[in-house]
């Protein structure tokens, strides 16, 4: 504790240059350490308080092992429909594959002009990670099978077990001709992920450190776990989801202003929504970039001249005008 001051008396002493002794003036005794012992306890407890009150649930990452021990029939109708060549991923056009042109502005093919810059094919997602296993004769010989039937045989046995896969719906489909390998490719796919194994293999894949999440998340937005969960901690597109923390908590406010445009007309109904959208806010960012330019705007300021009410004090002071120039 700072021990206690009295008042000095008598003369007052000034330096040289005029400045007072800080000895004449009255001091009286300050705990410095019960202050900060006082304020740490107070931020403290109102820290805790308002993050249990306000802050948002800390839900784990979806992984390969969990999307497969909680929707595995998702995860067989997945592998099935990339190995057809019918997934989400495999149909998206750049920049993974050419098989479609994307999303254009103003009739201009803007995902198109970026090109293939991450070639992913969308068999290779389950294939890859199924070759890398060792000890499974049977998957072996499935894999080879694969690998000597032709592009059409192969789409015809994925797409007959799709149609299966979703006649059954919970990935039970009694064993029948006309899917060749494929049902033991899916089911050996299933078992991979839920040992945790098949998470390693794609993040790994080409390169030394496991630190490239692209093949991971195809595989998850090609199925439907990934947005049924998202939609109901509120994420979704139409759900202001692009702002939100999980379960409908607010996230970052500065976002508010490019997802507003998906909630509304046209763009909440168009394919091209994406660049739409892009296109928009690249307009309205260079509109307030360069207001101080454009005829009309930059007159704003005097015919409503808000500015002279926040400074209103300085205008007093000086007795200028409060309209813009």
């Amino acid at each position: 504790m700072a021990t206690t001051s009295v008042r000095r008396r008598g003369t007052s002493s000034t330096s040289a240059a005029g400045t007072p002794d800080t000895h004449d003036f009255p001091t009286r005794p300050y705990d410095l350490v019960k202050e900060f012992v006082l304020a740490l306890v107070a931020v403290s407890l109102l820290t805790t308080g308002l993050a249990a009150a306000f802050s948002s649930p800390d839900e784990p990452a979806i992984t390969m092992r969990s999307w497969a021990q909680a929707a595995p029939a998702d995860v067989l109708a997945t592998a099935t429909a990339e190995l057809a060549g019918t997934s989400a991923s495999a149909t998206y056009g750049p920049p993974y594959n050419s098989a479609a042109e994307g999303q254009k502005l103003l009739g201009i093919p803007t995902q198109k002009l970026g090109g293939v810059r991450i070639p992913v094919d969308s068999a290779s997602l389950v294939l890859q990670p199924l070759a890398m296993a060792s000890g499974d004769a049977p998957l072996r010989l499935a894999l080879a099978r694969w690998a000597a039937a032709g592009p059409a045989q192969r789409q015809a046995w994925a797409t007959r077990y799709a149609d299966a896969l979703a006649t059954a719906g919970n990935g039970a489909v009694p064993p029948a001709a006309g899917f060749g390998p494929v049902p033991l490719l899916a089911t050996r796919f299933l078992a991979l992920a839920r040992s945790g194994g098949l998470e390693g293999s794609l993040t790994s894949a080409g390169t030394f450190y496991g630190t490239d999440q692209t093949r991971p998340l195809l595989l998850l937005s090609d199925g439907a776990y990934l947005e049924d969960t998202a939609r109901a901690q509120q994420l979704g597109g139409d759900q202001w989801g692009m702002m939100n923390e999980t379960g409908n908590y607010p996230g970052q406010p500065w976002m508010w202003l490019y997802t507003f445009w998906y909630q509304v007309k046209p763009f909440s109904t168009s394919d091209n929504a994406d660049a739409q959208v892009w296109g928009l806010m690249l307009l309205l960012t260079a509109g307030l970039m360069f207001l101080p330019l454009i005829p009309g705007l930059r007159s704003i300021p005097r015919w409503i001249p808000v500015h002279s009410l926040v400074w209103r004090r300085y205008y007093r002071a000086h007795g200028a005008g409060g309209g813009g120039r």
